[in-house]
């Protein structure tokens, strides 16, 4: 035999062993028509068919596909917003024939419900309840496009609305509207704070003053005390009281001026009230330096006769 019958013979053989035999992949089904005729779904695997009379006229993706939507609409309130919708859906194995014969374009199909079902619902609901409520919707489309592809046999798996956009100056407003919010919440704080320091302030001047009154009260109990004290002695020594408190005038007095002179730069003038006034301290000044003599001279009788007891 020559090379040109055995070509002659082999190149027929090898084409309808082509037209034969094909392969299927996973997670996909082959359409088989005989005639032009749906004759069979094949599933994945190494599959046959009549050369000629057979044909393998598509191949239909069981796995789980995405298709996302921008739909653009309006809200409540008239603001025009921008929604993403993401559609999870799947052929249904049970319904090749029906997704293959009965629906030319899935993916428009299913553009088109969730464009009806986002324009049905976002208007009824403000843009702030489309941000809090963005679930609903995606709940809505879900169940529209589930009743609606189930007679085609896609089944929907999962919608959700992935992104919100609102238009640019809708935006900015909220921005500051939100900033405006914060700022009046610093403030109600801040106001609280500086509230708090007053009160604390305002309290511990109280205790301040409470407690400086209370020293100064100790103070002057104790002088009066002290100066209680110093009239009884004055008494015992045979000066009366009157004579007793000019001296104790005297001493206070110049207890002042000591004071006063221990510091630099101080100036004092000391003018009496009227010439009477003048006269009586004159007085009592002499009376004081009187009864300071009598008590010297007292003191010094008293240890005299104490040296003499000793001495004896």
């Amino acid at each position: 035999m020559s090379y040109l019958g055995f070509y002659i013979i082999a190149i027929p053989v090898l084409f309808l062993l082509y037209k034969t035999f094909f392969i299927v992949k996973q997670q996909t089904s082959g359409v088989v028509e005989r005639l032009g005729k749906f004759q069979s779904v094949r599933s994945s695997g190494f599959q046959l068919k009549i050369p000629v009379i057979d044909a393998l006229v598509g191949r239909i993706n069981l796995k789980v596909q995405q298709l996302d939507v921008m739909v653009e609409t309006k809200t409540k309130d008239d603001v025009f917003v921008k929604l993403k919708v993401s559609v999870q859906y799947q052929v249904m194995k049970s319904k090749v024939y029906e997704a293959f014969y009965k629906l030319e374009s899935p993916r428009a199909q299913i553009t088109s419900y969730v464009f009806d079902v986002v324009r049905a619902e976002v208007p009824k609901m403000k843009l702030d309840e489309v941000f809090e409520r963005k679930d609903d919707i995606a709940i809505a489309v879900k169940s529209e496009l589930n009743e609606a592809m189930i007679e085609y046999g896609y089944d929907i798996i999962k919608t959700l609305v992935t992104d919100i956009d609102p238009d640019e100056q809708v935006k900015e407003a909220m921005n500051r509207i939100n900033a405006s919010e914060r700022e009046k919440v610093a403030a109600e704080f801040e106001a609280e704070a500086e509230r708090i320091k007053i009160v604390a302030k305002a309290r511990a001047e109280a205790e301040s003053k409470r407690l400086q009154g209370q020293g100064i009260a100790d103070q002057r109990r104790e002088i009066a005390r002290g100066l209680e004290e110093s009239v009884d002695v004055l008494n015992n020594v045979g000066i009366n009281s009157q004579e007793a408190s000019a001296l104790i005038v005297v001493t206070q007095h110049y207890d002042t001026l000591q004071s006063i002179g221990a510091e630099t730069d101080t100036n004092l003038i000391l003018l009496p009230n009227s010439p009477q006034a003048g006269s009586d301290m004159l007085n009592n000044m002499i009376a004081s330096f009187t009864a300071s003599s009598q008590i010297g001279e007292h003191m010094k009788q008293k240890n005299k006769n104490k040296n003499s007891e000793s001495l004896e």
